[in-house]
């Protein structure tokens, strides 16, 4: 099975169904009809799922209606059923996810959030690299995201369809988080559209406006994560300072030693939390 993008942004096309499909697949696939949580796992964040739980079967993205290859250096291009300890409790783990600036449409960006919903996932945990806005969050620092401002100028939301986001990233979960690592500090997550990085100009906007991180991913699929029920569990690697307060110029290598470096601790922070919900 190819990617099925064309089909998901038919305007005739219900992408609910499609996510409905792509659940079915999952399911065929890892021999697990539900899956209790969900996980996206950013730039920086691949090795984590190793420290999750034990990998039950991995499914080729271009295996599932909707799906297609990892397009970023640092994802990896599978989903995986992997088993939450001994509860017999399964998690998806999704190694890619779409990002806003690859022009595949809105629909396909948020798939991946529709899915986990409808193969039966309460609770979702998204997670991204980003650049840091504060000083004292050196590179390898996880940070909990207690907002986001949405600088793509689009929604997942189609429609007269007025979705609440109110506590979007929920208080809960983030209480899980800090009794696993007290130490854990929040701020508020800003998504540009990417694929450049921020000039520091933008930055400073960005700060001034309340943010305190700054990324390409996370608050369109927050968004749909909410709309589709699902409890959302936001988490950033500030993998450098963002532009301007950083003194060197920024790099996607960068971004990804950054996660190499934090790989232990943010593997086990998720497994822990995970356990935990």
């Amino acid at each position: 099975m190819t990617d099925d993008s064309p089909a998901l942004n038919d305007p005739a096309t219900d992408p609910m169904e499609v996510a409905r499909a792509a659940a079915a697949v999952i399911a065929e696939r890892t021999g697990a009809p539900r899956h209790a949580i969900a996980l996206v796992l950013g730039s920086g964040w691949g090795q984590a799922a190793d420290l999750i739980g034990e990998t039950q079967a991995v499914v080729d993205n271009e295996d599932v209606p909707g799906f297609a290859r990892a397009a970023v250096e640092g994802h990896s291009g599978q989903m995986r059923s992997v088993a939450i300890g001994d509860t017999g409790r399964r998690a998806l783990v999704f190694g890619t996810r779409t990002h806003y600036y690859e022009g595949r449409g809105i629909r396909a960006v948020v798939h991946g959030v529709r899915t986990a919903a409808a193969a039966g996932c309460g609770a979702i945990v998204l997670t991204n690299g980003c650049g840091g806005l504060r000083p004292e969050w050196s590179p390898g620092t996880p940070v909990l995201i207690s907002d986001h401002i949405n600088l793509t100028a689009d929604s997942p939301i189609e429609g007269a369809n007025f979705v609440d986001l109110t506590d979007l990233y929920s208080p809960r979960l983030r209480e899980v988080a800090r009794s696993v690592d007290p130490s854990l500090d929040e701020g508020v997550y800003v998504q540009f559209r990417g694929p450049h990085y921020e000039t520091p100009a933008e930055v400073q906007m960005a700060k001034r406006i309340g943010g305190d991180l700054v990324g390409m991913s996370t608050s369109l699929e927050a968004i749909a994560a909410r709309q589709a029920g699902l409890e959302v569990l936001g988490i950033s690697l500030v993998t450098n300072p963002a532009a301007g307060i950083s003194p060197t110029p920024l790099d996607h290598e960068e971004v990804l030693a950054a996660g190499r470096a934090a790989a232990e601790r943010c593997g086990s922070l998720l497994a822990s939390v995970v356990a935990q919900i």
